[in-house]
Order: C-alpha cells, then sequence, then structure tokens
C-alpha cells in the first residue's frame, strides 16, 4: 500500500484533534448526599425508621451532624474521609429524612439511636465525629455505650444550656427562632423545629463526672468566636481523660465548612495517631 502523502497526514491528524477537542467532556455528577437512594438506606428502630448513607471502605466511621440539619451537612467530610474510611453518615432522629413525629425528643434518645444502628450493623468498634449537636451525641455515645466508640472528634459541643457553656448570641437566636414559629402556622415541620429548639433550651446535662468516665481518645474543637464559648470547650477538654484541644482561629461555629481543609487533616492524623500526651517541654519533634 502506498504511503499518504505528508499534507495529508497532518491534515487527518489535524481533523482528528479538533474532533476531539470539541466533543464535550463529561462533567462528573455532584452527589446528592442526604438525598442519594444509591447510597441511602433507612433502619427501623425505637419508633421510627433511622436514615443513613454509606460512603467508601475500610475502618467504620460515623458522622454526627447538629441540631436541625441533615447529612448533607458533612458534603465537605463524606468525600475526603470516604477514601480512608467506611463512612457513616446518619439523619439524626426527627431531622433528615428520620422522621419522629412523637413530642419527646432528648440527646440520649439519639445516642441510643445510634448504638442501635452500630449493632444492626455489626460494628463494635467506630471512629466518630460530632458537630454541635453531634458532639454531644458523641459525647453521650461514648458515656453510655463506651465499647462503640474508638476515638471521637467533636466541635462546638457543649454539657449543658447555661451561660456558663452558650453566648447570649446563642440565647437570643433559639428564643427568636421559636417566638416566630410560636407566632406563625402551626404545621408538622414547624411543631418538629420548636421540638428541637426546646431540646437546646433545656438540655444538654452531662455532668463532669460522666465525662471523666469517656475511655476512648477525644479531639475537642471549636471556634475561638463559637456560640459555645472557648472557655466551655476549654472545660470540656480538661475533664475528659484522654483529650486533645483545637480552638480553630477567626472562627464562628462553622469549622466543619469554614475551615473544612484544616479540619479534615487533623481529624485524620487523630484517627491515624496513637494519643501520647506530650511533656510540656517539646521544642524537639
Amino acid at each position: 500500500m502506498k504511503k499518504l502523502p505528508n499534507l495529508l497526514l497532518l491534515g487527518l491528524l489535524f481533523l482528528t484533534l479538533l474532533v476531539h477537542a470539541q466533543t464535550p467532556k463529561k462533567t462528573p455528577t455532584a452527589v446528592n448526599y442526604g438525598n442519594n437512594a444509591k447510597n441511602g438506606h433507612y433502619f427501623a428502630t425505637r419508633g421510627i425508621n433511622l436514615y443513613y448513607e454509606t460512603y467508601g471502605q475500610g475502618n467504620p466511621l460515623l458522622l454526627i451532624h447538629g441540631n436541625g440539619g441533615s447529612i448533607k451537612d458533612y458534603r465537605y467530610q463524606i468525600p475526603y474521609f470516604g477514601k480512608h474510611y467506611q463512612v457513616i453518615a446518619v439523619d439524626s432522629r426527627a431531622q433528615g429524612k428520620s422522621v419522629d413525629t412523637s413530642s419527646v425528643l432528648n440527646y440520649e434518645m439519639m445516642a441510643d439511636d445510634f448504638d442501635a444502628l452500630l449493632t444492626h450493623l455489626q460494628l463494635d468498634s467506630v471512629y466518630v465525629i460530632g458537630w454541635s449537636d453531634g458532639g454531644i451525641n458523641g459525647l453521650l455515645l461514648a458515656i453510655r455505650h463506651p465499647e462503640k466508640v474508638k476515638k471521637l472528634a467533636i466541635t462546638g459541643a457543649n454539657l449543658r444550656p447555661d451561660t456558663t457553656a452558650v453566648t447570649a448570641e446563642g440565647y437570643k437566636m433559639i428564643a427568636e427562632e421559636g417566638a416566630k414559629l410560636r407566632a406563625g402556622v402551626q404545621n408538622d415541620a414547624a411543631k418538629n423545629t420548636l421540638k428541637l429548639l426546646h431540646m437546646m433550651e433545656v438540655e444538654p446535662n452531662i455532668s463532669l463526672s460522666d465525662l471523666r468516665k469517656i475511655k476512648c481518645p477525644v479531639l475537642v474543637m471549636g471556634g475561638d468566636f463559637d456560640v459555645i464559648k472557648p472557655s466551655h470547650t476549654l472545660e470540656i477538654f480538661e475533664n475528659i481523660p484522654q483529650a486533645y484541644l483545637w480552638i480553630f482561629p477567626e472562627s464562628g461555629h462553622g469549622t466543619v465548612h469554614r475551615y473544612r481543609n484544616e479540619f479534615n487533616a487533623k481529624v485524620q492524623h487523630f484517627f491515624t495517631h496513637p494519643y501520647k500526651k506530650p511533656n510540656w517541654i517539646d521544642w524537639e519533634p
């Protein structure tokens, strides 16, 4: 067969490159965390259907969101930790897709829900990340079901609902939101939100003696301008036998989002390194 002239070869090459350049590239589909049928599951427990999604493989990691939130609040953590762990992201009772029509709600109920879920999944020891109310739930899970928690990372959690723990801005927000809802139409959504707000008004009530019972290592975090006072975050750190403290500078309550890269890296380091209390004279590595 005769060789094609060089000009013809160059022309064919040019056309191939042109067609390739003009072919629209497929963009990756964004995962709809919290509403992902492919990864979503329901678990019937304690009068509700608890909704959760699973991602990745490896050691199990439980993600617990804050008050009024859902799985999607961890949209910056699931892709990162899904590369290293089997991530189990849960909609807490009465939030997200975990509908709860009862009038009673407390943090202990939610902690026991997570314990039941882990038992259902045949997981006896998991890593846990808890943000805000999720941090409270993480502490209670470690207190009430210590065998279930290998390591716990919390940010923006509190032990009690008073002025020693929560800022004036936090109380004002809860009061204003509650007043607005009570003055409006009392539909199911409004009643559910009022139930969640009331829980924050009267709970949690975790004693320091219970905190001292926690056996697992805990990374205690918060923002320096958090709705949870840094002095209270320090109190939590000081009363857990194996704990580290990290206060994010220039940060409010949204540490998981605002400082997501630093948050993810620091928590991953905490999970993958053994707990070790450093000597105060630690200028050498």
